[in-house]
């Protein structure tokens, strides 16, 4: 009997986590997993932030997918060249075919600094630098431990980038990590965003506004970046204002995976339209859509995958049963934020709910504090390297996750 075909696109969180679930809930005799990725090495990208700083060495962030992925399904390690839907296919780049009766994207997002003129020129590398890959982590902690005085300007491109959180975190270890050292006073902090405001929800926003306030790093809002100036080492809006920089480390524009358009599925961004509560890909029958590859209006962050995956393999199940599509994702997300000093912020928020005060993961008990500044929030977000590579991405369940 031929086995019917589940085809897994990406091997990164979303794709570890659903190898091990669907491996759980479905009958081996009966059903084939395969994951497809372009790479064997799976990174903790979570930990990409810690590089520059040395808090992380650039081992501590990576393995190979091999050892992680359920050992019962399939594992094929190719570019992808683009999905035919009509036929059921995934063409690999070597022409090669793999049928699906039912297709999961989990592909993620990639920085595209090509998108703003001047950003991938000259200064490349050796002043402008980004940390949301392995590479540019790596790179930027030499410049980092090098810096000694001038302009660091923490810089988002436009939304939505994975870890939206991330470029403020960046900012306040930034100041930690200078006055840890020595040369707070000669390094000037600037946080460049395209938003109104430090984030996109207005109480937390209010709560990261008053902390880049007291660790006197400058905040620029409606920055919408038209060019890096390289001879004059500026970042230009498109209403001409210009920002000075020694040292500029940018999020790029972040867009999903080029197959994506290719393929002729997803938006201007490569973002495959999705249903936020499903999560089955809008205008297909029998493809769903994880993590950072949606267009869903929820952060792009690790926590969110562990909340949607649940929802997805429920809904396939159904599917397959031809039940009606009963799970649904209400757009849960919560994360950590490093604030420096060996302390963070949490919070905890959903498609209907911003973040508020409290206590988490017990309403009145916690015992972690939100929207508020405690060491043991900092040791929560160290302890979820170990989360990661134990339970998460094998698909079991965590702490504080309810």
């Amino acid at each position: 009997m031929n086995k019917k075909q589940i085809i897994i696109l990406g091997g990164g969180t979303a794709g570890n986590i659903f190898s091990h679930k669907l491996v759980k809930s479905l009958n081996t005799d009966e059903w084939e997993i395969t994951v497809i990725d372009r790479s064997p090495i799976h990174y903790y990208q979570p930990g990409f932030l810690f590089i520059p700083f040395g808090i992380y060495r650039p081992e501590d962030v990576v393995k190979n997918k091999s050892e992680l992925l359920h050992p019962n399904v399939n594992q094929v390690f190719s570019e992808i060249d683009r999905i035919v839907p009509q036929e059921n296919n995934v063409y690999l780049e070597n022409g090669s075919a793999l049928k699906y009766d039912y297709l999961i994207i989990s592909t993620g997002v990639d920085i595209a600094p090509d998108e703003v003129e001047g950003m991938k020129g000259d200064l490349w590398g050796l002043q402008v630098f980004d940390f949301y890959s392995f590479d540019g982590a790596v790179s930027l902690q030499m410049a980092m431990k090098n810096f000694k005085g001038g302009n660091l300007v923490v810089h988002v491109t436009e939304m939505p980038i994975k870890c939206p959180v991330a470029p403020l975190e960046f900012a306040f270890l930034s100041d930690y990590y200078f006055k840890r050292n020595g040369y707070r006073p000669e390094v000037n902090i600037h946080y460049v965003t395209p938003l109104p405001e430090a984030f996109t929800k207005p109480e937390a926003a209010k709560v990261f506004g008053n902390f880049l306030l007291n660790k006197n790093i400058k905040i620029h809002t409606d920055f919408n970046i038209a060019a890096v100036d390289n001879e004059n080492k500026n970042i230009i809006s498109w209403d001409e204002r210009e920002i000075p920089f020694d040292l500029l480390v940018t999020v790029p524009t972040n867009m999903g995976s080029e197959f994506i358009g290719r393929s002729g599925m997803g938006d201007e961004l490569n973002l495959m339209p999705t249903n936020q509560a499903t999560l089955k890909a809008r205008n297909f029958d029998n493809i769903f859509v994880a993590g950072d590859a949606t267009d869903i209006p929820t952060s792009k962050a690790g926590s969110v995958i562990h909340y949607q995956a649940e929802v997805i393999v429920q809904n396939l199940i159904s599917k397959i049963k031809n039940n009606p599509l009963n799970a649904k994702f209400d757009g849960h997300t919560n994360c950590f934020i490093e604030t420096g000093n060996e302390k963070a912020i949490l919070i905890d928020f959903d498609y209907e709910n911003d973040p508020t005060r409290g206590r988490f993961p017990i309403h009145g008990l916690g015992p972690m504090s939100l929207l508020k500044e405690t060491r043991i929030n900092h040791l929560g977000k160290m302890a979820f390297k170990w989360l990661y590579w134990n339970r998460i991405i094998k698909g079991k369940d965590i702490p504080f996750s309810s």
